[in-house]
């Protein structure tokens, strides 16, 4: 196991779905939700990853803090409209071999595509651990980062979300919104002349 840095960053700010907060070491973002709640998103960290104690600098009043910039300036991509912006946050949590190779595999479903959860457990590896699949989604730190938010139920059914399922269905429909169209070609004859 690599040792990580001596302290914990976190920065928080306003979205469309509320606030959003985040804490990071010094390569990885280790937690993320829409809440002010910093020590509730500490709990979250592994362990293994927590910086000795739950010792935290607010990255807003200490400077710039390069992965809390990158993560914060993805973040601020997606809600304009950049929705595969998160995908390239570099992201650290531990638990078992499933979980966290769950959760590698939530980083690649795409944008306006959700997942069952029976079909997260099949594309993890086990197809027939649908309550594990769900418990990995419950189970993950780093939300909009590692998107549990596009795994739904079989019925369609939004299921569970730690922030709540006004935010995942918010995160969903704004995954949706399809592509701008281009704009029509002046020079082509309109079918009604």
């Amino acid at each position: 196991m690599t040792r990580l840095g001596n302290s914990m960053h976190h920065v928080s700010f306003n979205t469309p779905d509320g606030p959003f907060s985040m804490v990071a070491d010094d390569s990885h973002v280790l937690a993320s939700g829409w809440t002010w709640d910093i020590e509730a998103l500490i709990q979250l960290i592994h362990p293994s990853l927590r910086v000795g104690s739950s010792e935290s600098v607010d990255a807003s009043s200490s400077g710039t803090h390069p992965v809390l910039s990158h993560a914060a300036e993805a973040v601020e991509a997606y809600y304009s409209g950049d929705t595969a912006a998160v995908d390239g946050v570099p992201v650290m949590q531990r638990s078992g071999p499933f979980r966290e190779q769950a959760w590698e595999m939530l980083r690649q479903v795409a944008p306006g595509a959700p997942l069952t959860y029976a079909g997260y457990a099949e594309r993890a590896g086990r197809p027939r651990a649908v309550r594990a699949a769900a418990g990995a989604c419950a189970m993950n730190a780093a939300a909009l980062f590692v998107p549990c938010h596009r795994v739904i139920r079989t019925d369609g059914g939004l299921g569970g979300f730690r922030y709540g399922v006004q935010i995942k269905e918010s995160l969903l429909r704004r995954e949706a919104v399809p592509a701008p169209s281009l704009p029509a070609d002046p020079r082509r004859e309109s079918p009604a002349r």
